[in-house]
């Protein structure tokens, strides 16, 4: 029990780290741009260079934890997270601080996919409640971030400190990951995972149709957090507001991610939960369109982008059988996703620089979610009762979970 609890305080942690290095910069993008004068489909990079590292590096990711080890490598990402994330602290040029975009990005992508194994292999029977405690954590660390970073930039009089200080919690949580993982499951977790050759399944269509799902989901959520604020600001809103948008947008993703495996228990239906939150999004984009009270739209988006994230996460562990198997399926489905991903921040950042307005891109993510929600049905076809045996139980939950 006691060694149960000590990887749970492991996992929370580590995943406090997938998000400030991303969510920090969105309310300090304006004075960056200003201090070094880039455009905005070049500040648009910040965020969509860790994306798209998320979906170049997650193949390398699974490869590294055949030989090595899940354990070890997500120890190992934290460093890099850490390191990419303080180099921060001495950024003078455009280039130095893309450079560090691209290092806690590799970081990030090596974890991603990672812990969705971790989970499958060490909470095999309790695993929505476990993909709750690393999406919760996720919005957390996304939250503080985001809602700290202008408090941050005021107090040291600097940007560049404001988005070091998150480097922090990386080597906090190397530290503690070392002492409550690495050390105490040296022999059964190792030799699960290291020396173990894995495939991605790319000639899987079922893995192909999550991807796509996953895709467009990460799409619209990165979108989202990169150009919520100045979505707001251009509404006539003042950058505080926007500020306050966008951490409500985040935090709205904590209750849903705690509530999501409670409802799960009482109607497993996957689909059902997919349709509502994408519906969600759809009503808060909707409102954005049509300039009605942003703040409520933003916390719309934030509890249809919430559930969406975790269910998404969910999917490719559903759909396999250990951990190995589900850490190469989430890799596969967060390679090309976050790739899909990664081209959301970059379209909007064109769309304004060529209509000096975000108006056309907020429409274009309401189609979006509407083909979204097609992809979802096809992820969700049912599948045979022996298939489904022992993967929708969560404390004995037998039901179906189409």
């Amino acid at each position: 029990m006691k060694k149960k609890v000590l990887l749970i305080i492991a996992l929370f942690i580590a995943s406090l780290n997938l998000r400030p290095a991303i969510n920090s910069i969105a309310p300090l993008l304006e004075n960056i741009t200003t201090d070094l004068g880039m455009s905005a489909a070049v500040a648009s990079l910040l965020t969509s260079i860790p994306v798209l590292c998320m979906g170049l590096f997650s193949p390398l990711a699974v490869k590294a934890s055949g030989k090595w080890g899940i354990e070890r490598i997500i120890g190992l990402s934290l460093v890099i997270i850490g390191v990419g994330t303080v180099i921060r602290l001495f950024t003078d040029s455009v280039s130095l601080l893309v450079t560090t975009a691209l290092i806690a990005g590799i970081g990030i992508a090596l974890i991603s996919p990672l812990l969705s194994g971790f989970i499958k292999q060490h909470f095999p029977n309790n695993v929505p409640s476990m993909i709750a405690v690393y999406t919760v954590a996720l919005t957390l660390g996304a939250a503080f971030s985001s809602a700290l970073s202008t408090t941050l930039e005021n107090s040291f009089n600097s940007w560049q400190t404001s988005l070091a200080f998150w480097a922090i919690i990386a080597f906090v949580a190397a530290v503690i990951w070392w002492l409550f993982v690495n050390l105490q499951v040296k022999k059964s977790a190792h030799t699960a995972s290291a020396g173990t050759k894995i495939q991605l399944p790319w000639g899987n269509g079922k893995a192909w149709i999550l991807t796509l799902s996953f895709g467009l989901m990460a799409m619209l959520f990165y979108s989202i957090t990169a150009w919520l604020p100045q979505i707001i600001q251009g509404m006539g809103y003042t950058k505080n507001y926007a500020a306050i948008a966008l951490t409500i947008f985040v935090a709205m993703q904590i209750p849903v991610s705690l509530a999501l495996p409670i409802l799960l228990k009482r109607f497993p239906s996957r689909r059902l939960w997919l349709v509502v939150e994408s519906v969600i999004e759809l009503v808060g984009l909707i409102l954005l369109v049509l300039n009605v009270e942003p703040l409520l739209a933003s916390a719309f988006i934030g509890i249809g982008a919430g559930g969406l994230f975790s269910l998404n996460l969910l999917l490719p562990i559903d759909a396999t059988g250990n951990a190995q198997e589900a850490a190469s399926w989430s890799a596969m489905t967060q390679s090309v996703g976050y790739v899909i991903g990664a081209s959301g921040p970059v379209i909007l950042g064109w769309v304004y620089d060529t209509t000096n307005s975000f108006a056309s891109a907020v429409v274009g993510m309401v189609v979006i979610v509407l083909i979204m929600i097609i992809v979802q049905f096809a992820a969700t076809t049912k599948r045979s009762v022996n298939t489904l045996k022992g993967i929708a139980q969560d404390g004995g939950n037998k039901q179906s979970i189409i």
